[in-house]
Order: C-alpha cells, then sequence, then structure tokens
C-alpha cells in the first residue's frame, strides 16, 4: 500500500480568514474572471508565481509578507532581484507586515488589517489568495488505525526508503515531508517501486533541484551562499550579469545572474543559482555535471554551441572568484 495524499494550504489563525473564504492555488487556477485587486498572503514559491501571472493578466496585486525579504531561505541578491522584478512590473509588496484580522468575501469585497513597521493600516481588494505555507492531509484517514505514525508537524513517518511504521506500507510526495515539487514525488515513487522490487534505493543525499516559474524563472541546485555559510563551508564564489550571456542578449532579455559555488581547495561544483531567461535549463547543464563529478573547469572550457543560453556558463567559469569569509585563511578578491 502506498500512500500519497499530499498537503493543502495552511489558512493560519488570522481572525476572519477562513469566512473570507480565500482562493489557495488550486482555486486561483480555476478562476474564469481576472480579479481587481488580488491580495496575496505570502511570499513563497506559491505567492510569487501568481502575483506576477495576475499581474500580466491585468489585476492590481499587492503581496504580504511576514518576513523581511520575500523568498527569505534564498540569498539576498536572489531576494532582492525578484522583489525588484514584481516591484518593476506594478506589483505592491509589503514586507515585515503582519495581519491582524481580514473580513469580507473573496470573489466580493476582502479587507484586510495589517501592521508594518509598528502603524496599522487597512488594504482593500476583490479577492484574496492564501500562500502561507502548506500542511499535509493526515487528519482523518485512519492513519493510527493503520499503526501509521506521524511526525510532530503531521507528515507520515517514513525512513530513507519511504516505508512507514505499519509492515508493508509506504508514502511517498509531499505527505512523507518530502521537498515540494513533482518531480521529487515521481523520484520518491521510483525509490519505493525499486525497494518493492527488491533492489536497495534510499533518498539519502539525492539532488533536489528546483525551478520557480517566474518571467525570467529562477533555479538552483546544491548549496546556495547561506547554506554554505551556515555549514561554515569556505568556497569561491563566480557570478556574472545575464548581460555576460550572448544569447540573452540577442534575446533581449538580460535581466538577472548566473552564480555558482566552488570548494575553496579543489575544483568541485557545490551549488548552482540562475535567475534568468532560461533559467532552468541551464541548471539543469550543471546538474548533470555535478552528477558526473566534473570540476568546474570542464564546463569552463567546454565547446557549447553558439549562440545558446547553456554557452553563458563559459564566461561564468572563466570569471574571477571572490572567496567567501567562512575561513579566515582565505583572502577576499574581486568578483567579475
Amino acid at each position: 500500500m502506498i500512500v500519497s495524499t499530499g498537503t493543502r494550504a495552511v489558512l493560519g489563525a488570522i481572525p476572519g480568514l477562513a469566512e473570507a473564504q480565500p482562493l489557495t492555488h488550486i482555486e486561483a487556477l480555476e478562476l474564469d474572471e481576472i480579479p481587481e485587486h488580488l491580495l496575496v498572503i505570502g511570499g513563497g514559491y506559491i505567492g510569487v508565481e501568481l502575483s506576477q501571472a495576475m499581474r500580466r493578466f491585468g489585476s492590481k496585486v499587492s503581496v504580504i509578507d511576514r518576513d523581511e525579504r520575500m523568498m527569505s531561505r534564498e540569498d539576498e541578491d536572489v531576494c532582492d532581484g525578484l522583489r525588484r522584478l514584481l516591484e518593476d512590473e506594478g506589483i505592491d509588496i509589503l514586507l515585515n507586515t503582519r495581519i491582524k484580522r481580514v473580513s469580507g468575501k473573496s470573489g466580493e469585497s476582502v479587507s484586510i488589517v495589517i501592521e508594518q513597521n509598528g502603524a496599522e493600516k487597512t488594504l482593500e481588494g476583490s479577492h484574496v489568495l492564501v500562500a502561507a505555507g502548506r500542511t499535509p492531509n493526515t487528519e482523518g484517514i485512519g492513519l493510527d488505525l493503520a499503526g501509521i505514525e506521524v511526525t510532530d508537524r503531521g507528515y507520515i513517518q517514513v525512513n530513507d526508503r519511504l516505508q512507514t511504521t505499519a509492515p508493508g506500507v509506504w508514502a511517498i510526495g509531499e505527505v512523507a515531508g518530502s521537498p515540494q515539487f513533482t518531480h521529487i514525488s515521481v523520484d520518491d515513487f521510483r525509490v519505493v517501486h525499486d525497494n518493492i522490487n527488491g533492489v536497495s534505493h534510499a533518498t539519502t543525499g539525492r539532488q533536489v533541484p528546483y525551478c520557480l516559474f517566474t518571467d525570467p524563472e529562477l533555479a538552483r541546485v546544491g548549496l546556495s551562499e547561506n547554506e554554505a555559510k551556515a555549514r561554515g563551508l569556505p568556497y569561491r564564489l563566480f557570478k556574472v550579469p545575464m548581460e555576460a550571456v550572448l544569447r540573452a542578449r540577442t534575446l533581449s532579455e538580460t535581466r538577472g545572474f548566473l552564480k555558482a559555488l566552488v570548494e575553496a581547495d579543489g575544483d568541485r561544483i557545490l551549488g548552482f543559482t540562475a535567475f534568468g531567461v532560461g533559467a532552468g535549463e541551464v541548471m539543469s547543464a550543471v546538474q548533470i555535471a555535478i552528477i558526473a563529478g566534473l570540476p568546474y573547469t570542464a564546463l569552463r572550457d567546454a565547446v557549447l554551441t553558439h549562440p545558446t543560453l547553456v554557452e553563458g556558463l563559459i564566461p561564468l567559469f572563466s570569471s574571477a572568484a571572490s572567496h567567501n569569509a567562512a575561513d579566515p585563511k582565505l583572502t577576499n578578491i574581486s568578483a567579475a
């Protein structure tokens, strides 16, 4: 038996929010009208993608986020780039904001009272979208009767082969606490399929690439700078603007950057981030190189088709690297 019940949007304990019957990403994608003014609660993946989409459809959009930066787990240059992208498209962004109460009904008229930097104000809109986190669909489905234990956050407890605490029962996807991406759910199935058929396959150490499908895209695989610093892991940073990619210039899509982390005392690629046109495809090329154990110099010295976006890896890895300050033995030098 395989459990794959997924997750759902969290409404939280905001007074009046549930009564306002807010949209989640599911209802937002099923709308047959363009919201006059969409109020988005949450500045993560879903909030950012749908905010840009609705704005381009013609809606006025306001994003409310409790953190000081949108996509706050990402590196600062990524957060700043996404914020400027949305602001340039006319989206209002309210950061470091606490929602005090919601009134009205989504689809008709909605008011949200917020507190920002000690001041209180009211936002008026036609629709409200909740994109402030997910919770697993594990309540009331009889898991306890089957002997399936859950974590303190409600996700099904599994081992690295996605076996639950009940014999012969497996869990895959978001309900098992796996990273919330479709491609990871697909890989979860492969893990379970292999183990059921006697092939040892674990989730331990697998790569988790992701792509935020804004325009331009954001894609990353491996470590971010924040993650490397949190681990005290010294690295060399390679970074170039998308203007350095000739194909991006021919497309007149030069917004963003490419950057890569390379180990300080070797040539192994630790992580790669692309914020720009075709970012997901460029990221996949680097991911394959990481899987193959290739040094960054293999990409730097490769003969790549001109003009393509992947060709941008040559100027990226040919640029001067700057060392991070995690290791005092390293000397900072200018980045390209």
